[in-house]
């Protein structure tokens, strides 16, 4: 096969923050309804919080993304293409040695 891909990346740390919180948990903290009824609700009684949908939020550690290019005959090397990017780049260090694929796209 003819023709190039870029390759998104990022780094991946062991300390890295990766949640997901349903609507209904968040609705179920007494901590977070105080401060949805004291931002947007002061003064009123007697509320109720309900949401039609159950929506999930993810909170997860922002990492800057990196990218290269490839030959379309090594899609199958793209992980250890990506490692080894990021060896050559420097960017891999103690606690942050994993990398996550974040986006593949056909250039040609």
């Amino acid at each position: 096969m003819k023709g190039i891909i870029l390759v998104t990346y990022k780094i991946l740390c062991d300390a890295d923050l990766n949640l997901s919180i349903s609507l209904q948990e968040l609705l179920q903290n007494e901590n977070v309804l105080k401060s949805i009824k004291s931002e947007f609700a002061k003064g009123s009684r007697n509320i109720i919080f309900s949401s039609n949908a159950d929506a999930i939020i993810k909170l997860e550690t922002s990492r800057k993304t990196y990218s290269f290019e490839v030959s379309k005959n090594d899609f199958a090397d793209l992980l250890v293409l990506a490692e080894e990017d990021a060896k050559n780049k420097k960017l891999l260090k103690k606690d942050c040695e994993r990398i996550q694929l974040i986006d593949i796209e056909t250039l040609s």
